[in-house]
């Protein structure tokens, strides 16, 4: 297993804006809405001239295996949005300790190495839900402040949830009400086929309870390993039962597998293909001639309600990779921005103290900003059910934006669940 250690450059990348204040991103009540810009005023090059101790900030991510693509993106968008920030936060320049999470006893272990050993203040991390669950049993022990981008299983901010946890995804109990009510007018006749694992069965019990309420039947359900590249035989279990709808929980490179071989099949356009969270890495895997299906999905580069500080991402990213952000990358970038964001509302990076900074910040998200529920640490935001484009044209512009829900942002928190439904029971002691 092999570690990598970076610090990040100064400057800005390409097509991001000059850095402004920490004064004038603090608004109303004290609370941060945070920007595309920079978020610590002062030169890179003073603070290396006073010999400044770089603050550390840990990366627990994919570096071999079917995460490997997806751990890549997430780090290429934190590391987009720390040059951003000038590399900086409080006016200290910010070091990133990157280890990878092959296994869930792997990140757990890793997480401890980087809060015992590199003494970090803070650590991002998570490709699944798997290493994110795991590691943060790890954050509550070590109490170090965990973010995990882009794991859905509905136990990191439920069950488990614990003070030092925060997610940013959307969780799949929310994906998939934003997207059931589209499947639905479809038809009410689905089968499901999910990978063996916390997200896969999370997918089908959720959008299950979703059929159940508009009255549909199960055409059935199979379960399949993790890591499956021959899904024939499922294919023609789910040819045979000829349902309305295929409800795929599958992850990353299952379901991109899952999808060529359902075009081989002569099966697509005969029955839509439908996930509640799905990455774009996983379609522009597989080329536009296999590519298909309904799917819910944080962010998307073309999304004409897409914030300025949206768009100055992009150009960074078109800049530095010559292509536009595929989510992963957003939601590593989303995710540094809100670490950075937590800093500065904290002004400290000392635990209890960015605990309630990640609680009390807000940060810029369109019509409404997102911030973390300080009762369970979810992100809230909206959420965005796209379609594969009949015909498509553009080398990345995949999928269109049907539906973003909730329609009223006074709905928002609802969307996300009451604590009842949530079973968060935070000890902060």
């Amino acid at each position: 297993m092999t570690d990598m250690k970076f610090t990040n450059t100064p400057g800005t990348a390409p097509g991001t804006a000059r850095g402004v204040s920490r004064r004038g991103l603090l608004t109303g009540a004290g609370r941060a809405v945070i920007g595309g810009a920079a978020l610590a005023a002062g030169g890179p090059f003073i603070l290396s001239a006073r010999g400044e101790v770089p603050l550390k900030v840990g990366l627990v991510f994919a570096k071999q295996g079917t995460w490997t693509e997806q751990g890549e993106l997430l780090v290429n968008g934190a590391t987009i949005a720390l040059e951003q920030a000038k590399s900086q936060a409080l006016g200290r320049p910010v070091q990133l300790v990157w280890y990878d999470e092959p296994s869930p006893q792997a990140a757990q272990q890793n997480f401890q190495k980087l809060a015992e050993e590199e003494k970090v203040a803070a650590i991002l991390g998570g490709t699944n839900s798997g290493t994110a669950l795991a590691m943060s049993a790890a954050a509550k022990r070590a109490k170090v402040p965990f973010i995990t981008p882009n794991a859905a299983a509905r136990e990191i901010t439920g069950k488990e949830c614990n003070p030092y946890t925060f997610r940013v995804l959307t969780t799949t109990p929310v994906a998939s009400r934003a997207i059931g009510p589209q499947l639905a007018a479809i038809g009410k006749k689905w089968y499901f086929i999910c990978a063996s694992y916390a997200y896969g069965m999370d997918v089908y019990a959720e959008m299950r309870k979703q059929l159940d309420e508009f009255g549909g039947t199960e055409a059935g359900f199979d379960k399949t390993p993790l890591g499956t590249t021959d899904f024939s035989s499922f294919l023609l279990k789910i040819r045979q039962a000829k349902p309305d709808v295929i409800v795929a929980g599958l992850p990353g490179g299952d379901l991109s597998a899952f999808l060529k071989q359902f075009a081989d099949m002569g099966m697509k356009g005969r029955i839509p293909v439908a996930c509640p969270i799905i990455g774009d890495s996983d379609l522009w895997s597989i080329g536009p001639e296999a590519a298909t299906g309904i799917y819910g999905k944080p962010w998307h580069f073309s999304d004409p309600n897409n914030t300025a500080a949206d768009m100055e991402f992009i150009a960074a990213y078109q800049g530095k990779y010559g292509k536009p952000p595929a989510d992963k990358a957003w939601l590593g970038w989303f995710s540094m921005r809100s670490l950075l964001g937590g800093i500065e509302q904290a002004g400290s990076v000392e635990a209890a103290a960015l605990l309630r900074g990640l609680e009390t910040a807000r940060f810029e998200d369109g019509a409404i900003p997102a911030y973390y529920r300080d009762w369970d640490h979810q992100m809230l935001r909206r959420s965005l059910v796209l379609k594969v484009k009949d015909r498509i044209t553009d080398k990345w512009d995949w999928l269109d934006v049907v539906k973003v829900t909730p329609e009223n942002p006074l709905d928002l928190d609802k969307q996300f669940g009451t604590r009842e439904e949530i079973a968060c029971a935070m000890n902060r002691a």
